[in-house]
């Protein structure tokens, strides 16, 4: 098992940036595919950001690619989204969560929150003038 918390979310002004991290405790955090996910009201679960469990590999949608950053440290047992040029669509509340690689490493499966086993609790974000 792995237990996950989130932190760094806030407001921030159209184009600024924030850095979320997601900090693991439990076992084997290192064999974990890990994902960045969204989430308001309005709109379903939406994953926005994935690293393989070595860190080599990483996967975003199209609505974040090239503004969005996900990154891991094994060493400290944290997982990082940096978030650049946000905008106002970007309101949501972040959760990160972990995966059995082999549940995930095909396609576009890591985007599916069904794949994955445990989740932090979220921390918000709301970028607003």
């Amino acid at each position: 098992q792995v237990q996950l918390v989130e932190s760094g979310g806030g407001s921030v002004q159209p184009g600024g940036s924030l850095r979320l991290s997601c900090t693991a405790s439990g076992n084997s955090y290192d064999s974990y595919f890990m994902g960045w996910f969204r989430q308001t009201p309005e709109k379903e679960r939406e994953g926005v950001a994935g690293i393989s469990a070595g860190g080599g590999a990483t996967y975003y949608a199209d609505s974040v690619r090239g503004r969005f950053r996900v990154s891991r440290d094994n060493a400290k047992n944290t997982l990082y989204l940096q978030m650049n040029a946000l905008k106002p669509e970007d309101t949501a509340a972040y959760y990160c969560a972990a995966a059995i690689p082999t549940k995930v490493n095909y396609g576009s499966a890591w985007r599916s929150a069904h794949k994955y086993g445990y989740w932090g609790q979220g921390t918000q974000v709301t970028v607003s003038s």
